[in-house]
C-alpha cells in the first residue's frame, strides 16, 4: 500500500473531529509542545551540577512514561476535521505537535507567503548560526506553502538553493510566490532573511502525483 492509498484509508474510516474538538486539542498541545522545546533548548545549554542534572532525566522518564500510556499506532500523518480540514501536526517543520519544529508561521497573503520563525540553539550549525540543512528544511515548506495557497500545491520534486550569507540564530523571514505552473508542474521561488540581510534564495518545482490527483478528485471537500 502507498503513503496515498494509506492516506484515502485513513480519511475513509477515521472518526473526524469538530471545530470545537481542534480548537481544545491546539490549547492542549500547543503549549505542551512549547514546554518541551524549551528542554531541549535548557538540555544543550545547561551548566547544571551533575545531581540537578540525574534528577532532571529521572523527570523526564516519569514523563515520558506517563505519555507512553496511551500511543498512536503510527506517526500523526494527515487527519481531517470534519469540515475538510487537515491537520499535519507531526510536520519537522512547523508541526504544533512535533517539538523540534522551529516552529515556523506561515501567512498567505496576496500572490505570495510570508513566514517567520526563531532559530535557538537547537538548530545550530557552524558556532552561533543555522545550520544550511535547517535553512533548506525552511525554504522547502515554505516553497511548498505558496504552491499550496495558490492553489497548485504538489511535493517537492527539486529543490535548488543559494546560500548568499550564514544565517545567524535567531528571528528568520521567509518570502515565496508561484513563478509559473506547467501542468501538473508548480515553479516556486523565495528566499530566506535575517536583520543582516539576504540569507539565502531558493527554486523549487513541485509536483502533484496522479495518486493525489486521483484523491482529490474522488473527495472535493477536502481541503488538500
Amino acid at each position: 500500500m502507498s503513503v496515498f492509498d494509506g492516506a484515502q484509508a485513513q480519511w475513509r474510516s477515521a472518526e473526524r473531529d469538530s471545530a470545537e474538538e481542534i480548537a481544545a486539542q491546539e490549547q492542549l498541545f500547543g503549549p505542551f509542545t512549547d514546554t518541551v522545546r524549551s528542554l531541549i533548548d535548557a538540555t544543550l545549554l545547561t551548566d547544571a551540577d551533575p545531581d540537578d542534572v540525574t534528577a532532571a532525566q529521572a523527570l523526564v522518564e516519569q514523563a515520558t512514561a506517563l505519555l507512553n500510556r496511551r500511543r498512536m499506532p503510527a506517526p500523526f500523518g494527515v487527519k481531517w476535521g470534519v469540515d475538510g480540514t487537515r491537520r499535519s501536526w507531526g510536520n519537522a517543520a512547523m508541526g504544533l505537535r512535533n517539538p523540534i519544529a522551529a516552529p515556523l508561521q506561515v501567512f498567505p497573503e496576496d500572490g505570495f507567503v510570508r513566514a517567520q520563525a526563531n532559530m535557538g540553539a537547537a538548530y545550530e550549525g557552524p558556532p552561533g548560526v543555522v545550520h544550511g540543512g535547517m535553512v533548506a528544511l525552511l525554504l522547502d515548506q515554505v516553497l511548498g506553502a505558496a504552491a499550496f495557497y495558490a492553489g497548485v500545491p504538489g511535493m517537492t520534486g527539486t529543490l535548488t538553493i543559494r546560500y548568499r550569507a550564514a544565517t545567524r540564530l535567531g528571528p528568520v523571514r521567509l518570502e515565496a510566490r508561484v513563478a509559473r505552473v506547467e501542468g501538473v508542474k508548480t515553479f516556486v521561488t523565495g528566499e530566506l532573511s535575517t536583520d543582516d540581510g539576504l540569507c539565502a534564495e531558493a527554486e523549487g518545482v513541485f509536483v502533484l502525483p496522479k495518486q493525489v490527483r486521483d484523491f482529490r478528485a474522488a473527495n472535493p471537500d477536502l481541503k488538500l
